[in-house]
């Protein structure tokens, strides 16, 4: 028997239970430092791709609703004029498919770092069909990396490397060990049946890496409650996706409106349970619902 990892996923966020601490509280602080640069939250956007059919121009649009919110822009494939544009919109994360030929993965990589990426980075839960074989992405083989190779591609970037799939201590201590920039916690929108919830494997990731790199959240958030959460149990920031897709229909300043009415239910929150800024958020705010 499978489980559906997106329905767990969003079991397991409305399981936790949080308790309010209003003693020495006071309005907080949501802004983000992240590699250098600050930001107004910590709610930034997913890696989307072919978002077209959403708006005209929805890369872009979504890049700019990112921007307006002052919140850090992730983007996924894309032609490299669009690329380009999107990097000149807003502050963006560029995540790179698995390619199994790595001079693909190195000309994206330098493509991104000429044209002013934020950061690079790669899905390496992209490497495998649902078949048992290697994936192909639009007709491109990929396959799963080595630890060589991801040392590798972090030499080859001048920006922060981020690998995202990552689900477990093991690639997270992997990732550290590589010198890798940030990793994404996430099953990339349930890729593979029964995975553990994104947050359920969080606490043991922050536990295992510590501040050695950074630690982002995706995966079925779709609020400020979510993101506090996420970030309460050790992320440094979390992702939307999905959830901005409605909003986009209105283009960049839907999603800027959501990311702004999320971020103020991220602060109501904080306010109500002590959090002053992200650096003073405490797990032990968090029970499991066990009744």
């Amino acid at each position: 028997m499978t489980h559906d990892s997106n329905q767990m996923t969003r079991e397991y966020f409305d399981s936790l239970m949080l308790e309010t601490r209003y003693i020495d509280s006071d309005l907080p602080d949501t802004k983000l430092e992240l590699f250098g640069e600050t930001f107004d939250t910590p709610i930034m956007t997913a890696a989307l791709s072919h978002l077209h059919n959403i708006c005209d121009d929805g890369m872009v649009e979504f890049a700019r609703g990112a921007k307006n919110a002052g919140a850090v822009h992730w983007a996924g494939m894309g032609e490299p004029d669009e690329m380009e544009r999107i990097f000149k919109s807003a502050r963006t994360v560029r995540i790179i498919k698995p390619h199994a030929d790595n001079d693909e993965v190195l000309w994206r990589i330098e493509h991104a770092n000429k044209n002013g990426a934020f950061a690079v980075g790669m899905d390496i839960d992209h490497a495998f069909s649902h078949d048992g074989k290697y994936d192909l992405v639009r007709g491109l083989p990929m396959k799963p990396k080595s630890f060589e190779e991801i040392k590798m591609f972090v030499r080859a970037s001048k920006v922060p490397f981020i690998v995202k799939g990552v689900l477990s201590v093991a690639d997270a201590v992997k990732c550290a060990d590589a010198g890798v920039g940030g990793i994404v916690v996430s099953h990339h929108h349930g890729r593979m049946s029964s995975c553990i919830p994104p947050l359920m494997a969080l606490p043991r990731i922050k536990a295992a890496v510590g501040d050695r790199l950074k630690i982002f959240v995706d995966c079925g958030i779709e609020s400020g409650m979510d993101a506090y959460k996420a970030l309460a149990l050790g992320a440094d920031a979390v992702s939307v996706g999905r959830h901005l897709m409605e909003p986009l229909k209105e283009g960049s300043a839907g999603v800027t409106k959501r990311i702004n009415d999320m971020t103020g239910e991220l602060r109501a929150t904080m306010a109500r349970t002590g959090v002053r800024t992200l650096s003073a958020f405490d797990p032990s705010v968090i029970y499991p619902r066990n009744f």
